[in-house]
């Protein structure tokens, strides 16, 4: 049953936590006018898939002042309905970190399109520092797939990039590119050796995170070098 936003909105209201709320208000609200529910990324994905995929739903959940409904948005739109003009018009309206984050990675609809590739690839060369990180956001999901011209030697070169110039980065940016080292480190054992060895050549990441002592920079090392990793890659 295809439901509207107005019934979203009061779902959304219905299941609002005050722990959120005042999370959101402290932390996630910074660089945003946007308001919150206070509703997790966990919650909102099974609030997602009990939607289902609506393009229509998500265009006008995206135009709300609420976080959790734009979010909603995201992860309900179809990607065979998204288009390149949409995308483009989106990134231009990521209030906050958090929508970032989300636009582009966490499994949502983006990644999934069938021009998530080439966007990806133009976006890294963009100016704009929030296309770079949507990009290696982008880069990260794709590590999972196999999308056409994704090869081991087009991640090579961007595990050399990432080496290269990480540390002289956006900050936000730098956290995507630390994020898509690791998810291109776990396709097979040839990107994975070089993908320690450019995590050891990088060292630790600095990302301030304020006083948000739940987050720390990613260890990526520590995930390409893990027990998993080395069993699924084992010969």
């Amino acid at each position: 049953m295809t439901m509207t936003k107005a019934e979203v909105m009061a779902m959304l209201k219905e299941q609002q936590n005050e722990r959120g709320i005042e999370h959101w208000k402290k932390r996630g609200k910074k660089n945003s006018n946007l308001k919150s529910y206070g509703l997790g990324l966990t919650q909102l994905r099974k609030l997602a898939k009990k939607i289902g995929r609506d393009h229509k739903l998500a265009l006008q959940l995206w135009k709300s002042n609420y976080y959790d409904a734009k979010v909603l948005g995201l992860l309900i739109d179809d990607p065979k309905l998204v288009t390149r003009e949409q995308a483009e018009e989106q990134v231009e309206h990521l209030q906050g970190g958090y929508l970032t984050h989300v636009f582009s990675s966490c499994d949502a609809t983006l990644a999934k399109t069938s021009f998530a590739f080439e966007l990806a690839k133009d976006w890294m060369e963009s100016k704009d520092p929030v296309r770079r990180n949507c990009a290696y956001g982008l880069l990260y999901e794709l590590s999972k797939k196999n999308p056409k011209g994704m090869d081991d030697q087009y991640l090579l070169e961007r595990i050399a990039h990432i080496q290269r110039e990480i540390h002289g980065e956006d900050m936000w940016v730098r956290e995507s590119m630390n994020t898509a080292l690791m998810g291109i480190g776990k396709r097979n054992p040839k990107l994975n050796k070089a993908a320690i060895q450019a995590a050891k050549a990088i060292g630790p990441v600095d990302i301030d995170y304020g006083d948000d002592n739940s987050c720390e920079p990613l260890d990526v090392l520590k995930h390409l070098t893990s027990d998993y990793v080395k069993k699924k890659f084992a010969t």
